[in-house]
C-alpha cells in the first residue's frame, strides 16, 4: 500500500483548519486516514502548527510520499531536515543541537526578510512623498508662470490703451493747433 501525508480540511465553512494525516494514496481527501500526525490552523497570526515529529519520521522511514503543501509544513518546521540526519545516522544529541541551530539561523533570516521589506517599503514611501512634492511645486510653478504671463499680458494691454489715448489725445491736439 502506498501511503501520503497530506492535509485533510475540517472546520467550518470559510474557516478551515487542517490535519496532517498519513492516508492510503487512493483515498478521498477528507477520508478516513491511517495516523493523525498533527494539525495547521492557517486562521491565527502567526498561524497555529503542532505536528508529531516522532511519528512523522516514522512514517516517512516507512517510504510515505509527502504532498507539496505538507512538505512545505515540514520543512518550515524543520522537521525534513531532522529526518535527513536522521537518515544520515547522526545521534539524537547531535541531531537536536543542528536543528536548535537551524532554527535560529531561519529565525534571523525571517527577521532580516523583515527588515529588509520595512525597509523597502520606506524607501518606497519617502520615493512617493518626493514625487508628488515635486508634482506639486511643478504645479505650483505653473501656476506662477501662468499668472506672470497674465499680469505681463494685462499690463501690455493696458500700456497698449494708454498708448492708444495719448495718440488719440495729441491726435485732437494737433489741430487745434493749426487753428493758431
Amino acid at each position: 500500500m502506498s501511503t501520503t501525508i497530506r492535509l485533510t480540511r475540517m472546520g467550518r465553512k470559510k474557516r478551515p483548519f487542517y490535519r496532517l494525516v498519513a492516508v492510503d494514496h487512493r483515498k478521498r481527501r477528507d477520508g478516513a486516514y491511517l495516523a493523525n500526525l498533527g494539525y495547521y490552523n492557517p486562521f491565527t497570526d502567526p498561524f497555529d502548527v503542532k505536528l508529531h515529529t516522532d511519528e512523522i519520521i516514522t512514517w516517512l522511514s516507512r517510504g510515505a510520499t509527502v504532498s507539496e503543501t505538507a512538505r512545505n509544513l515540514l520543512k518550515g518546521e524543520g522537521i525534513l531536515y531532522r529526518y535527513s540526519l536522521v537518515k544520515q545516522g547522526v545521534d539524537a544529541a547531535e541531531i537536536e543541537a543542528r536543528v536548535t541551530t537551524w532554527k535560529q539561523g531561519a529565525e534571523a533570516g525571517e527577521a532580516k526578510r523583515v527588515q529588509e521589506k520595512t525597509a523597502r517599503l520606506a524607501k518606497a514611501a519617502a520615493e512617493k512623498k518626493a514625487a508628488e512634492e515635486a508634482e506639486a511645486k511643478a504645479k505650483a510653478e505653473a501656476e506662477a508662470a501662468a499668472k506672470a504671463a497674465e499680469e505681463a499680458e494685462a499690463k501690455a494691454k493696458a500700456d497698449e490703451e494708454a498708448a492708444a489715448a495719448a495718440a488719440e489725445g495729441e491726435a485732437t491736439e494737433q489741430p487745434a493747433e493749426g487753428d493758431s
